[in-house]
């Protein structure tokens, strides 16, 4: 089978501990190169890693024409710059989540897109795991009955001021590396756009980014809250109400590659648990399957799995997000 090359901009640690080694393993997948602004650490990750080829610099990896794909997971405000080049030196592009800082510049990326030919999507990997398939397949069902609620917590400790995501002008924080996912997943739930959003941020006093936030989304089917936090201790779940029933996703977000996800519906309604019914996904790499399904798009020339027209849906409700804690009112997103 015909794989896709792909080179990967940075030595982040999602790439060198999750993704990379994920889409090495991919029917569709081979990582040929990867480079770093520091040469020795390219070449550092490419011996660890098995890569064949390391660079010093980012636009030389962009100038391989032995490389059809790039993955991106430079910090937020690079994703913009450099997913943009990537795409003006033809290559498809796998851009880490949030796609950029705002809206707008998700926005930017589309007519980049429709520029340049190439294939740019945001690499959001729960779509795309059979837990989330698997839910949403539940939610239509009919089994919960009507669903009217979401609501998830997404949290872990990090309280590094050099750490990137305690960097401010670079787009840190916990709304734009966790707190996405609680609206991405919201959306993917009710299958509709929020109306209107209500936040509520509280900035570190030395940092300035988020470090505990509280979400209020109004769809039209119902509502959904959620809660991120970058200074509580780590813990993610997701449960959905119904009118009939409820659904517990246990491990929502980073789910293990090495074991089953759970899915719990209840639909007894007993407080001690009775009647609860589990059941077990089997075991997968929802970054290999992500990488696959990406490279078999560019392969067959079909569109993303998760176009850039949705990724811009989901930075304008984080926008709106952010001008609901200034405003301290109701927001209404500016798809």
């Amino acid at each position: 089978m015909k794989k896709i090359r792909w080179g990967v901009l940075g030595a982040a640690k999602i790439a060198v501990e999750k993704v990379i080694p994920a889409m090495q393993g991919g029917e569709c997948t081979e990582v040929v190169a990867i480079a770093s602004r520091d040469a020795d650490k390219a070449k550092a990750a490419a011996r660890r890693l098995g890569i064949p080829t390391s660079y010093g610099s980012y636009a030389a990896l962009l100038a391989d024409p032995g490389i059809d794909a790039i993955y991106n997971p430079l910090p937020n405000h690079l994703h913009l710059p450099w997913t943009k080049a990537a795409a003006e030196a033809g290559k498809h592009v796998l851009c880490e989540k949030p796609i950029g800082l705002t809206a707008g510049e998700a926005r930017a990326l589309i007519d980049v897109r429709d520029r340049t030919g190439v294939k740019i999507q945001e690499a959001f990997m729960v779509r795309t795991h059979p837990q989330w398939l698997r839910a949403i397949e539940i939610c239509r069902s009919g089994r919960l009955g009507t669903v009217r609620a979401y609501v998830g917590v997404f949290s872990y400790h990090n309280d590094d001021p050099a750490n990137i995501r305690n960097v401010a002008a670079w787009g840190g924080g916990g709304l734009m590396d966790i707190g996405c996912y609680l609206i991405m997943t919201s959306r993917m739930i009710f299958g509709e756009e929020p109306s209107r959003v209500m936040a509520l941020l509280s900035p570190d006093p030395e940092t300035g980014v988020d470090t505990l936030t509280s979400l209020m989304l109004d769809y039209p089917s119902g509502q959904a809250i959620g809660m991120c936090s970058t200074r509580l201790i780590a813990h993610q779940r997701v449960q959905v109400f119904g009118t009939a029933g409820r659904l517990d996703v246990d491990i929502p977000f980073n789910a293990p590659p090495d074991r089953p996800c759970r899915l719990s519906v209840d639909t007894a309604g007993d407080l001690f648990g009775r009647g609860i019914e589990t059941e077990l996904l089997a075991v997968c790499d929802q970054y290999r399957i992500q990488g696959d399904l990406f490279s078999r798009a560019i392969l067959d020339d079909t569109n993303e799995p998760y176009p850039l027209e949705m990724s811009v849906n989901n930075m304008a409700v984080i926008d709106a997000a952010f001008r609901s804690a200034r405003s301290a009112r109701w927001e209404t997103p500016q798809r």
